[in-house]
């Protein structure tokens, strides 16, 4: 048998970006629609109690490289 090449996924900040690309990342890892992904992370981040969503996105924006880096 052949050794291919792994062609392993890489989380990565996508250049579709509304502000740091965190969202849109996520969405192209999962095979997803961004805006429907962004949509789903705002109703998640408002009902939640405290709006950890903005904690988990700006440790996100530190952590998860640009695309192509």
């Amino acid at each position: 048998m052949e050794n291919l090449p792994s062609t392993k996924k890489r989380l990565t900040r996508s250049s579709n970006k509304m502000i740091a690309g965190i969202v849109a990342g996520f969405a192209e890892y999962f095979n997803m629609d961004p805006t429907l992904l962004r949509v789903i992370y705002v109703v998640l981040s408002v009902v939640s109690a405290g709006f950890p969503g903005l904690l988990i996105y700006l440790i996100c924006w530190a952590v998860i490289p640009e695309e192509g880096a």
